[in-house]
């Protein structure tokens, strides 16, 4: 990849573009920020070149000497698409994150001469804001959030009554002893049943080296919950805290986890941990809209908030369609579950950075 080339300072500002940054300088600042993200803070960025190789530059922008806008970009360049800068690779969050305009128009206008100079094909910012030309895409997700009351009666009590009484059920197998949680669980043993999870939904699984270069950055932030029905480990969710909520981000499961109602056990369970830890939002994450993902969160009583997107258009002349329902990839879709699940463990983490 070329170095960025140098970007000349205007008269209140200095905006520097680097693939290294201050650590505690930058997640000071994103943490400070109303609309920042976990995976905008400076490990995450490092966790995905630990584990794809990919560099992550770091874009900042300080005015007399005060930190005022950071923008994380990911270079990646795949054989299936190309190059790209994303912000965040890997995520569903990133983009700017500035304390004023004049910082937010700074650092498009790098990540633009970035983008430039490295002939992308475009720059995906995965949230929204003001940009010329910075093109929107949306109609695909919906994310949802939810209220953590620290009352265990009321919080049951706020969820709709058919998902409150599957809940109720799975707690009365965890008090006959049917099912059971701990929140120290093996990463070995959440990686194979995610993914077991992401081979049935015919999606490849990331490569392990970047769930330990993960569980490496944030050691205290990061929790892997396993519930175990009659002593079988059926689900494994991985949450990451931060700020005042909890996201339980990647889950996995296998075959016996619906029927022994691990779902809504483990859910249930991590948020009751995460009222008692403090937080207050359970953020569900994000979900393609009209999926059977969309729809269960729905059941929970989070309303679902659509998520728009921005891109840069550099090299390309049209937006990018990266997604399951692109014919490209949906007969792909449609054979990997089929596939034996130890070639597909094989194949899915060298086809997972094309997917950044």
């Amino acid at each position: 990849m070329n170095a960025p080339s140098p970007i000349t300072p205007s008269a209140s500002l200095s905006v520097s573009c680097e693939p290294q940054c201050d650590p505690a300088e930058w997640d000071a600042f994103v943490q400070s920020q109303p609309r920042g993200t976990f995976f905008q803070l400076s490990g995450w960025g490092a966790a995905v070149k630990a584990a794809y190789g990919y560099e992550t530059f770091y874009i900042t922008a300080h005015r007399n000497g005060l930190l005022v806008g950071v923008l994380p970009l990911t270079y990646a360049k795949t054989p299936l698409l190309g190059a790209s800068l994303i912000s965040t690779a890997f995520s569903v969050g990133g983009g700017p994150l500035a304390s004023d305009d004049e910082a937010l128009q700074a650092l498009l206008h790098a990540a633009q001469q970035l983008g430039e100079d490295n002939n992308v094909c475009y720059i995906e910012c995965r949230s929204d804001f003001e940009g010329e030309d910075w093109l929107e895409k949306s109609g695909l997700h919906a994310c949802f959030e939810l209220a953590l009351a620290k009352d265990e009666g009321e919080a049951l009590s706020a969820i709709p009554r058919k998902r409150r009484a599957e809940i109720r059920k799975a707690i009365e197998a965890a008090n006959d002893g049917a099912l059971s949680i701990r929140h120290n669980g093996e990463q070995d043993l959440f990686y194979r049943l995610y993914a077991q999870s992401l081979h049935r939904l015919g999606t490849p699984v990331f490569p392990r080296r970047f769930l330990i270069a993960l569980m490496d950055a944030f050691p205290a932030k990061t929790e892997i919950s396993v519930v175990e029905h009659q002593g079988e480990p059926v689900a494994a969710l991985l949450s990451f805290y931060f700020k005042d909520k909890v996201l339980p981000y990647y889950i996995g499961a296998s075959e016996k986890a619906r029927a022994t109602r691990a779902f809504d056990y483990i859910y249930w369970a991590v948020m009751r941990r995460a009222a008692e830890k403090g937080c207050a939002i359970f953020d569900f994450g994000r979900s393609k809209v009209d999926t059977g993902a969309y729809a269960y969160k729905k059941l929970w009583g989070a309303e679902p908030r659509p998520l728009t997107y921005r891109i840069k258009l550099i090299a390309d002349d049209a937006l990018p369609d990266i997604n399951a329902n692109n014919p490209k990839f949906s007969a792909f879709s449609k054979l990997w579950p089929h596939l034996p699940g130890f070639a597909a463990n094989r194949l899915g983490p060298l086809l997972a950075p094309n997917f950044p």
